[in-house]
């Protein structure tokens, strides 16, 4: 039977030195109880015979827990993390990584008041969106333009003000499942509306919408294939007879992009994705796209088109709950601003577009740099060495293109144990990945 009289008392631990020290710094209760957590966890260590039941050795234990776990809560949960998995944008951590622009529009709206809702021509109440309109209205082509917080959030919007009660049309084989576990079908019940489909999984005609349509009719929703490709033996109908389908009903046709870009991709020799501007001119009444993928802004979801729906929209009481704040607007209009470049200095302005462009030549000599940091008793001990490897956009940008890279790879044998812990690194986390029972450390996400 385990010894639990060894186990150090609450009192006791208050008074160690150590831990006495930081009753002058945090508040008495939350420190006690942090304490009584520490020794529930050293309970359960005891009961299961990892952790030896000596006094001494549990109380040096528990005071060591209680110091990391107090100096833990103080800085956060959410911490800095060196990105090696090679994923440019990685949900897990945080998506785009901002322009050091963006980041210095963020910090000044933080630290001071600003001129969120006040115009300071008249000082009467000003809008919010204002601070972002005439950019994504420059930048799109539309008559109007609206951010929320995310694009699920603008799809949401959109179905709400549009087709709440009625039915929205859209091809069986674009009811996708987007990052972590949302999936179209579900947003559509969400917002009211009904979900009438059409076609199958991989062809779906301009019949079957035509056939789709009556009184009910409220929208015809097209979602772009962001995070999956159907090929083979497939057929979907052409844009422009789609729009002019649902002009000759009355009836709207919106395009849910999903990642979105605002320039032509294929200028830096990467794959063809839709622009948002063409989607306006092919004549599409509303598009949505985020504006934390390939934009490379903060998580934001934008909604373009005709500004009598985009008004809609932004009277609805819906749009209160979904509207972005101080700091994501700073952040997008900073991001947003970029794009009055010339497409060299937008490429190195965005830490998106310039992971995704960057030579393998750089990348390499990166890892190289990096392998040749460590000592070469470390570099033995490790069996590191400089690897190709791919990387990928991620968050659905891109999904079927994969980037030449080079990465470190080490730990063959223990990956997992050497992942964990640079996972759990006092002084800075990383994430790589595992492939073929060695860790990667991705250089291409990697910044100098």
């Amino acid at each position: 039977m385990s010894d639990l009289s060894q186990l150090p008392s609450v009192d006791q631990l208050l008074l160690q030195p150590t831990v006495a020290s930081h009753l002058d710094e945090f508040d008495r209760v939350h420190v006690t109880t942090t304490v009584r957590e520490v020794l529930d966890e050293l309970r359960t260590a005891v009961r299961e015979g990892t952790v030896k039941a000596q006094r001494d050795t549990l109380t040096a234990e528990a005071t060591n827990r209680l110091l990391a776990r107090l100096d833990r809560h103080g800085s956060g949960s959410l911490r800095a993390v060196i990105n090696a998995t090679g994923i440019i944008l990685h949900t897990g951590l945080g998506r785009a990584p901002l322009a050091p622009e963006a980041k210095q529009a963020l910090q000044e709206a933080a630290e001071d008041y600003c001129n969120l809702e006040l115009d300071l021509s008249t000082g009467g109440r000003g809008r919010r969106l204002d601070h972002v309109d005439q950019a994504l209205r420059r930048l799109t082509g539309a008559e109007a333009t609206a951010v929320v917080n995310n694009n699920a959030a603008a799809v949401l919007l959109l179905l709400h003000t549009l087709a709440a009660g009625r039915e929205v049309v859209i091809s069986r084989g674009q009811l996708v499942e987007i990052g972590g576990s949302f999936r179209m079908p579900d947003i559509i019940a969400a917002s009211g509306a009904r979900i009438r489909e059409v076609g199958t999984t991989n062809r779906t005609h301009l019949r079957d919408y035509e056939e789709a349509i009556d009184a009910d009719t409220a929208l015809l929703l097209v979602v772009h294939p962001s995070n999956y490709r159907v090929a083979g033996f497939t057929t979907e109908p052409d844009a422009s007879a789609l729009i002019e389908l649902g002009r000759r009903a009355g009836v709207p046709v919106a395009f849910d992009l999903g990642g979105g870009t605002l320039r032509g991709l294929e200028q830096w020799d990467l794959p063809h994705e839709p622009i948002v501007t063409n989607s306006l001119r092919a004549g599409y009444d509303v598009v949505t796209f985020s504006g934390d993928k390939i934009l490379g802004g903060p998580q934001s979801g934008i909604l373009a088109g005709r500004a009598e729906l985009i008004e809609r929209m932004t009277a609805s009481p819906m749009m209160r709950a979904l509207r972005c704040d101080k700091l994501t607007l700073a952040a997008l209009s900073a991001t947003l601003n970029l794009y009055r470049l010339e497409p060299r200095a937008l490429q190195q302005a965005l830490p998106t577009l310039r992971m995704m462009t960057e030579s393998t030549e750089i990348v390499r000599a990166r890892a190289e740099a990096l392998l040749a940091q460590l000592a070469p008793a470390t570099q033995e001990k490790l069996g590191a060495l400089v690897t190709p490897t791919t990387s990928q956009a991620g968050s659905g940008a891109l999904p079927v293109e994969e980037l030449d890279s080079f990465g470190l790879a080490c730990g063959e044998g223990h990956a997992q144990e050497l992942a964990r812990r640079l996972r759990l690194d006092d002084q800075q986390a990383v994430v790589g990945r595992i492939a073929q029972e060695r860790l990667v450390l991705d250089l291409r996400t990697v910044r100098d």
